[in-house]
């Protein structure tokens, strides 16, 4: 009896640490809501809602008129940026970015589409961040952009029961700003 309850202890222990050491791992990382808000490079000063999904690999954004070319030779996209925030103000910006990749996405009618997918610079949680986009009309969307995983893994947990935890605003100065 003595000795079952000696190993209980032993393993509550352990799982004490194990907790205590992940829980350190993750300071790095903010937790931050379903919703938070972020703005774009591409469109200083708009500030839209984005919807964090860890079911999501990739993150998306809202664009149309999405064209592919050729530049140097190598692959580019032309697309218009539409980005509507939560007073209903739609800011359109034409964007040309380099295409990273396509990826794969299965809709939920079952059918598979393939996706141009562009680096774009924005800013999250009051830090400037690049991060892989992949282009969709997102207009039929309660939302203009969706953050993955793939962004999210390494810098914010979800609090699905809290939204707008974090500060979307960024230093001007920080480089990121001009970019987009």
């Amino acid at each position: 009896m003595v000795s079952m309850r000696w190993r209980a202890g032993i393993r509550a222990l352990f799982i004490l640490l194990g907790c205590s050491a992940a829980a350190q791992a993750d300071d790095t990382k903010v937790v931050a809501g379903w919703l938070e808000k972020v703005h774009f490079a591409a469109v200083r000063g708009h500030q839209v809602t984005a919807k964090l999904d860890s079911g999501a690999r990739t993150s998306s954004i809202n664009a149309r008129d999405i064209e592919d070319f050729d530049r140097d030779g190598q692959p580019w996209v032309r697309f218009e940026l539409v980005l509507e925030d939560e007073d209903g103000q739609v800011e359109t910006v034409p964007v040309e970015r380099p295409l990273v990749r396509r990826v794969r996405i299965k809709e939920h009618d079952g059918q598979h589409g393939r996706r141009a997918v562009v680096e774009l610079t924005f800013c999250f949680v009051g830090r400037w961040h690049r991060a892989q986009f992949s282009l969709v009309d997102r207009t039929e969307f309660n939302y203009p952009v969706l953050l993955g995983r793939r962004f999210l893994a390494g810098i914010a947990l979800i609090d699905p029961e809290a939204a707008f935890l974090t500060d979307a605003d960024c230093p001007v100065s920080a480089g990121g700003a001009t970019q987009s």
